[in-house]
């Protein structure tokens, strides 16, 4: 593995410089990550931290988010785990799409059981539940599920899509506006005969594998415990 600091000094700056944009980006990343609502935070974003104090070498602001990266993940016990959204094309290159695309997420590096006890919030246990359950009815819809029926299911869980004084999740539309804005799930637009139909699907932190893994296990109980209750009959 190549040198970080032999890296940088390609860039005609001084240790201190490096420490001080690599240390800015970092708190960027931890106060936006956590005041979005853990929402992606764009690479653009990131870049443009480091070019508007005046670098204007290329390449460095990838260097710098490459050592936020590893001091995230030595110091602060964080994964930062790059997200990219395909674009359509024909609206612009692929690669200015692409990059323009990216994104990233934090990602605790502690066991689940230590999470638990000692970083997890109890209130946020509600919105993962929400979360963890439209994405469960949306993965059992094949990943892709259009809105009238992703609300029908919801309604039957006692969710109404008009309710915006929930106990626990506030304005459930917004609830779940808030799932597309952390890229559990994507909008699309499909027009047919019969009009335009809006259909949510899995985005790239529900297809996570661990994330994906766990969906798919706690459908393959509810499954087998069907089975079994209908066996008992």
């Amino acid at each position: 593995m190549s040198n970080p600091d032999e890296s940088f000094s390609q860039f005609d700056i001084s240790e201190h410089e490096k420490d001080k944009l690599v240390g800015e980006v970092i708190r960027y990343i931890l106060f936006k990550y956590e005041q979005n609502s853990n929402c992606p935070i764009k690479r653009e974003e990131l870049t443009q931290l480091i070019t508007r104090k005046g670098y204007k070498q290329r390449t460095l602001p990838a260097f710098v988010i490459d050592e936020a990266k590893r001091k995230l993940s030595s110091i602060f016990g964080y994964e930062m785990r790059e997200l990219q959204r395909p674009r359509a094309a024909g609206r612009a290159s692929q690669s200015h799409l692409s990059a323009e695309a990216k994104s990233y997420i934090i990602i605790s590096q502690l066991s689940a059981d230590i999470y638990r006890k000692f970083v997890e919030d109890p209130r946020s246990s509600p919105t993962s539940g929400f979360t963890f359950v439209v994405v469960g009815i949306i993965h059992l819809g094949g990943g892709k599920l259009s809105e009238e029926n992703l609300w029908h299911h919801l309604m039957r869980l006692g969710l109404h899509k008009n309710d915006e004084n929930h106990p626990e999740f506030g304005n459930i539309k917004l609830a779940l506006e808030t799932l597309v804005q952390q890229r559990f799930l994507q909008k699309e637009k499909v027009s047919g005969p019969e009009g335009t139909t809006l259909y949510y699907e899995l985005a790239e932190r529900a297809l996570d594998g661990a994330v994906y893994d766990k969906i798919k296990d706690y459908v393959s109980q509810i499954v087998q415990k069907d089975a079994t209750a209908l066996e008992a009959e």
